[in-house]
């Protein structure tokens, strides 16, 4: 991977040792701006304005508009050849339900991608899943595939675990 656009990198020890030797490209948004860009992307939109930046260093050589007085910035759209996506629950055509904050991202995501793939915790049978409760309809979903969870842990686990300083509060 060359590039990760996002809001944050979290604990991954080897995305922030690859930003700080220069092998991995970061861009980071804010996350509001992040999913209105990936929103955008999966509703056929050009771009967003955003007034976060406006007068900045971060506006330097940027396209602004300015619409009934106030001046933004244009964010073009974002979208991604494949977009990986993780579901609660499937159905094979693709109709997909998220568990809690896997709501915030995951729809946008699998608008935003010409070929979505999406991981899910249980595929059902057709018609197993209540439509009041699917977020993602299948129109957006192109292959669906079990998920096998997940062997990890955070960075600041293993530091507690050892005792190494860096650890959570209270380690």
């Amino acid at each position: 991977m060359k590039k990760v656009i996002a809001s944050h990198i979290g604990s991954n020890p080897y995305a922030g040792q690859r930003m700080e030797d220069g092998t991995m490209e970061v861009v980071f948004y804010p996350q509001g701006t992040l999913a209105e860009k990936i929103r955008a992307g999966g509703v056929g939109l050009g771009g967003i304005l955003v007034d976060v930046g406006v007068g900045t260093i971060m506006a330097e050589g940027r396209e602004t508009v300015t619409v009934a007085g106030t001046t933004y910035l244009v964010e073009p759209a974002l979208t991604a050849e494949v977009a990986i996506v993780h579901a609660k629950r499937a159905d094979p055509f693709g109709n997909l339900v998220y568990d809690k904050s896997g709501r915030n991202y995951n729809p946008l995501v699998a608008m935003a991608g010409q070929l979505t793939i999406a991981e899910a915790d249980e595929i059902v049978p057709l018609g197993a899943l209540d439509p009041e409760s699917i977020v993602t309809p299948g129109i957006f979903v192109d292959m669906v595939i079990p998920g096998k969870g997940v062997n990890w842990e955070w960075a600041w686990e293993k530091k507690a675990a050892t005792g190494s300083p860096g650890g959570p509060p209270g380690s």
